[in-house]
């Protein structure tokens, strides 16, 4: 809906009534020298029209190219009936449910969306929910710090995703904990079990464990898990959730099981839409649900025994009292949660295996047509899902700007993340591309090395 601001005269009249002179003198107890000034980069005004015009010119920016890059964003088909729903009003405008007796289906649906995502990871209790799949890492790492009490370190392979690890840093850092980097091994493109073993009998607090990594390889989950415990730290599954309609769940992992379990929920119904709102997810054992930051909604029964939802195990206070407070996350990504379960629940659990299984047969296929053009070559040789890893005879750069003049959106380009493996490029498949995508890519691929 449009934006109706105050006028001059209501500002006036505002300033008048509190004894205000100014705008400026509400902020006064602002220093001058943090002050921005003005700002010359920002444009002036425009009205509705010309602020629309403006926005599709940028959409427009987005070409239309046929995608084969992943890296954490995954092109997956959504059902129509999912943001048909999800933008209805009663979802759409939703505020935080703390008033449980005017929330119920907000409550009720957050809670259908715990239960999915709890079942999925094979944890007792999900969250719901967080900003995205790298905060809700540096959360799990937080928790696990706070859970294990003696320790201020965390073991965090070379394999998880390069932007996820910045970020991580970024919001622990100033906490004094310390991420240990764990090399992956060249040959498989797995984190680097000797690597990890010289850590043994030191004091960490977790290991972080990606399934499948940023190279889409799979990773020795249930090795690594029982090495972790052995070892008195906490185990930390990074999953795509997705993978998860084909692959063991985090609870099962080891003899144990995971102790907390997070990703991004991106692929659960949210496009790509340049970039996100997406959101994360977090599970953990039962033992330590009350370290978990974010809401909980639980079921119950009023006073007349009619069941209902409500926030359970958190106040309100816990999301506004800093210091104190678990975490200082104040709000939730609660449309894309609410996309992601009905996208789930459309799909159903065969549904999300159909979706599983053909996004990595579809990669199977591309790595082998692709190993088939001269020069190129499959990377690492661990097992994936539906990403891999291509190094090519040539300029990883300039073989992308070649492929994607032809319309194709080649692939990541790791020479900015991981310089070691030379001209590689992370390619990654899903259920929307056809046998004939795969010939175009290759073929685009083929062009660009000529």
């Amino acid at each position: 809906m449009p934006f109706i601001p105050h006028t001059e005269q209501d500002i006036q009249t505002m300033l008048a009534s509190i004894g205000t002179p100014n705008i400026d003198a509400l902020f006064d107890e602002i220093p001058a020298a943090l002050k921005s000034g003005k700002l010359n980069a920002v444009g002036d005004g425009l009205n509705e029209m010309q602020i629309t015009r403006l926005m599709h010119e940028r959409a427009a920016l987005d070409m239309p190219l046929l995608n084969f890059i992943g890296a954490g964003a995954y092109e997956h088909h959504i059902p129509a009936a999912v943001w048909q729903i999800v933008t209805r009003g009663e979802f759409y405008t939703a505020y935080t449910p703390y008033q449980a007796e005017a929330s119920q289906g907000t409550l009720q649906v957050l809670y259908e969306y715990q239960s999915m995502i709890a079942s999925l990871t094979g944890m007792d209790a999900s969250n719901a929910s967080l900003y995205d799949g790298a905060s809700a890492l540096a959360e799990a790492i937080l928790m696990a710090v706070r859970a294990h009490k003696s320790s201020r370190r965390v073991l965090l392979p070379a394999t998880v995703s390069p932007l996820y690890r910045s970020v991580a840093q970024n919001i622990v850092k100033l906490q004094n904990i310390e991420l240990v980097e764990i090399p992956f091994d060249t040959a498989t493109g797995a984190t680097d079990l000797n690597a990890l073993e010289q850590h043994a009998g030191s004091d960490f607090a977790a290991l972080v464990i990606p399934q499948p990594n940023f190279f889409g390889a799979l990773e020795d989950v249930d090795t690594l898990t029982a090495w972790a415990h052995a070892q008195g730290a906490l185990a930390i599954g990074l999953v795509n959730p997705l993978a998860l309609a084909l692959l063991k769940a985090p609870g099962n992992w080891g003899n144990q099981g995971a102790d907390i379990a997070v990703g991004d929920g991106q692929p659960l119904g949210s496009p790509l839409s340049s970039g996100g709102p997406y959101f994360g997810f977090m599970c953990c054992k039962q033992a330590l649900v009350r370290q978990m930051p974010g809401r909980i909604i639980g079921r119950t029964v009023d006073l007349d025994g009619k069941p209902g939802f409500t926030l359970t195990l958190q106040a309100r206070e816990q999301h506004i009292r800093r210091a104190k407070a678990t975490s200082n996350i104040c709000s939730n990504q609660g449309l894309m949660v609410t996309a992601a379960t009905i996208h789930m629940a459309l799909l159903g659990v065969d549904g999300l295996r159909r979706v599983a299984a053909a996004s990595h047969a579809g990669t199977q296929a591309l790595a082998v047509l692709s190993s088939g053009v001269q020069g190129v070559k499959r990377l690492f040789s661990a097992p994936h899902f539906h990403e891999a890893v291509l190094h090519l005879p040539k300029s990883s750069a300039k073989v992308l700007s070649s492929m994607a003049e032809q319309g194709v959106s080649g692939g990541l380009d790791l020479q900015l993340y991981y310089p070691q493996l030379g001209n590689a490029i992370l390619v990654c498949v899903t259920e929307t591309k056809t046998n004939e995508d795969l010939q175009r890519y290759v073929a685009a691929l083929r062009h660009a090395l000529n």
